[in-house]
């Protein structure tokens, strides 16, 4: 469909002939950000706006709609970054959406579902329960209505309703539990696109040209081939190669099949480097230095980079622990996933990036990785949460994590002498290691908290109490403390690591 006697170049925008999830034709707009030319035809590298950049893809000049094409817009000199020139040329609309993005961000950071702050435990314990309303009539009322979510306190006393409340006619609400995939499924009652406020945001400072584009075709990693999603600054010899091969135990990049069965001859590792802190069946976590294992550290990082765009890499290895996940069979423990964490962290942070490799999504296994970290932090003895911002698929694990872990603690509570049980924000704090301020954002966001005459209570409804059973039906794989073994170090005795 492209017209030939129309020169299309970087910025321009157009439809683009792709095929969507059940496989049927659509032409989404796209932005073209590069051109090339193989042996007298061209290729585009192409954008899809409004989609994830792991879509990015090269596409022949038959799947353009040339009719719609837009030009760039015309400037004297590109558009400054930070100060520094910028690498493309701008596109229609642009500037104006990242204005727009950065005011909305500023304006809904504070605009999450307000809530008055949570009473105190004092007022809690004088304050009896009644069945809560749930009709779109019932509203919040107290002198701090509007008070923001991140400002609410979290020593008060909240009663939870024992009574399940079924679902009202003409107000169908999703289920909120779990589901058996760790990040992609959205049939937790969790949406299918990421939360846009705050600082879970994706972080796109280092948006240019280069790492805007996909650099490596293909890697071999053991049995499994990967098609990676996004730019990792592997050297620039290897982006040619059709396919980049890795040593699946140490990670190193090699640039042929032969190359690989020598390394393969002299490589003495069958496991990650490091200590094994924890076995359960084929399940194995080991735990690495970065400073002690920094070859190692590097090439995780250069792989993880392949399939995590939030995220900057950083060589200096020295202030992160790794933990791997590995899968073991005859032939060694092959690599699941991992995730890292810094070993001194003033904000808290127990994560720092974290990836579950493709061939293993779907399955279980980052909420695997996500409950191991929290396991780590119980022996700690510290709550944690995870470095922001997070990715889409991220956040949707983390919801999904934090739902179905609170849920399971309020649907165990016991009543005493006959009144309904009665929890604090500290204790489910404490229980899990989960900080508080993602507890309270998490019964927020199921829309658990009501304010009735002067108290709080969560609510339990049918709905959700049937649809966190279902998920956690589906979760087969789960952490066992007595399988960990693990002693925390204290690094701020250690000088430098």
């Amino acid at each position: 469909m492209a017209d030939h006697s129309v020169e299309i170049t970087e910025g321009c925008r157009l439809p683009v002939l792709r095929k969507n999830q059940v496989n049927e034709d659509e032409w989404p707009l796209a932005e073209i950000l590069s051109v090339k030319d193989i042996l007298g035809k061209k290729l585009y590298y192409v954008h899809y706006i409004d989609f994830n950049k792991r879509l990015d893809e090269w596409v022949t000049p038959d799947r353009l709609d040339i009719k719609k094409l837009q030009f760039p817009k015309k400037e004297a000199k590109t558009p400054m970054k930070d100060g520094l020139p910028g690498s493309r040329p701008s596109s229609p609309e642009r500037d104006v959406k990242r204005k727009a993005e950065s005011v909305s961000l500023a304006t809904q950071v504070t605009a999450v579902t307000p809530v008055p702050s949570l009473p105190s435990s004092a007022e809690a314990s004088q304050a009896s329960v009644y069945p809560a309303m749930r009709d779109s009539s019932f509203s919040i009322k107290s002198r701090d209505e509007h008070e923001p979510l991140a400002s609410l306190t979290t020593n008060g006393t909240t009663s939870i309703q024992r009574h399940l409340i079924p679902p009202q006619p003409g107000r169908k609400r999703k289920s909120c539990g779990g589901t058996d995939e760790d990040s992609q499924d959205s049939s937790d009652g969790i949406p299918s696109a990421p939360r846009m406020t705050g600082s879970l945001v994706s972080d796109r400072s280092h948006d240019d040209i280069v790492t805007r584009m996909k650099n490596i075709d293909c890697i071999e990693l053991g049995r499994h081939r990967l098609k990676p999603w996004y730019f990792s600054p592997y050297p620039q010899e290897l982006t040619s190669l059709l396919i980049l091969y890795l040593c699946e135990f140490c990670l190193k990049y090699l640039k042929s099949l032969k190359c690989l069965q020598r390394h393969l001859t002299k490589c003495n590792l069958r496991h990650p480097p490091g200590n094994e802190i924890y076995r359960k069946g084929t399940i194995s976590f080991f735990e690495i230095d970065g400073r002690k294992n920094k070859a190692y550290s590097q090439n995780l990082c250069l792989l993880a980079k392949c399939f995590l765009d939030h995220k900057t890499l950083y060589y200096d290895t020295d202030p992160f622990l790794f933990y791997v996940m590995t899968e073991y069979d005859s032939k060694g423990f092959h690599i699941v996933g991992y995730f890292s964490k810094e070993k001194e962290s003033t904000e808290d942070y127990n994560v720092a990036c974290i990836l579950t490799l493709p061939p293993y999504q779907r399955r279980g296994y980052g909420k695997l990785l996500i409950e191991f970290s929290y396991e780590l932090s119980k022996v700690e003895g510290k709550t944690g949460t995870p470095e922001k911002p997070l990715s889409d698929l991220g956040l949707l694990s983390y919801r999904s994590y934090w739902s179905q872990t609170i849920l399971e603690i309020l649907m165990d509570l016991k009543s005493e002498n006959g009144e309904r049980p009665q929890i604090t924000i500290n204790e489910i704090s404490e229980i899990t290691s989960v900080k508080k301020e993602d507890v309270i954002s998490t019964l927020q966001y199921l829309n658990l908290i009501n304010y009735y005459k002067g108290q709080y209570i969560l609510t339990l409804s049918e709905d959700i109490v049937e649809g966190h059973e279902r998920a956690m039906q589906k979760r087969h794989l789960r952490i066992d403390p007595k399988c960990l073994h693990f002693t925390p170090k204290d690094w701020s005795k250690r000088g430098k690591w």
